[in-house]
């Protein structure tokens, strides 16, 4: 459940119980970015970039319903959040398999449609977060916080164009539910998944290990 932190007293004792009260709020987070959207801007005007955005926010949210789930957009870089809870509710693909597999999809299609100049480019990163809060230092505002957020988004410089960069937490869980569906590891487009590569991120005092596939 989201909290809302305001306090006007900075030493104010009432907000350091509650933020100690505050549990954890396990779930998938993942970074899109759509490439090249700025210099775009520049060569074009609104009913050209304006068109290929909606185009690939369809394509990428609305197409897989995930629009429910964006947390903030900055730019033409949207965070969103799936609460384990929210996604085990889910009716129909309610796994980080499907997860997985619905993202790359979207990519997918993004890049080999017929029409070129329909769509833009994308850009991914995926990390299943332990170490999260559903709070808001603005009123009315979802979000989320944590040391987990903050590594999802280190994982976006390993990211390039049609390509989905994901934790190795992250992916041992879709092994999992691999596991739990009977079908081999390297189903679907984990068949083109990369070798692992650890890396120290800026902030991060313990080594990262990833993996990507490129689309």
């Amino acid at each position: 459940m989201l909290r809302y932190i305001h306090y006007t007293d900075p030493n104010s004792e009432e907000m350091v119980r509650e933020l100690d009260r505050i549990p954890r709020c396990p779930g998938t987070c993942f970074f899109m970015d759509i490439n090249k959207s700025t210099d775009m801007k520049y060569l074009g005007g609104l009913k050209d970039w304006g068109r290929k955005l909606n185009n690939t926010f369809n394509n990428l949210l609305y197409a897989n319903h995930f629009q429910h789930h964006v947390v903030k957009g900055i730019g033409d870089e949207m965070m969103l959040y799936i609460p384990d809870e929210v996604l085990k509710a889910k009716t129909t693909n309610n796994t980080c398999y499907a997860l997985l597999e619905d993202i790359h999809a979207g990519l997918f299609l993004i890049k080999n449609h017929p029409d070129p100049d329909l769509f833009l480019n994308c850009k991914v990163a995926i990390h299943h977060c332990s170490e999260v809060y559903n709070i808001t230092f603005f009123e009315g505002a979802d979000d989320y916080y944590g040391s987990d957020i903050d590594l999802t988004a280190r994982l976006m410089t390993k990211s390039v164009e049609n390509r989905i960069v994901m934790s190795e937490t992250f992916y041992q869980m879709v092994l999992t539910d691999l596991r739990a569906l009977h079908l081999a590891e390297d189903s679907g487009c984990l068949s083109e998944v990369s070798a692992p590569y650890r890396e120290l991120f800026k902030g991060v005092p313990v080594p990262t290990v990833y993996r990507y596939i490129d689309v």
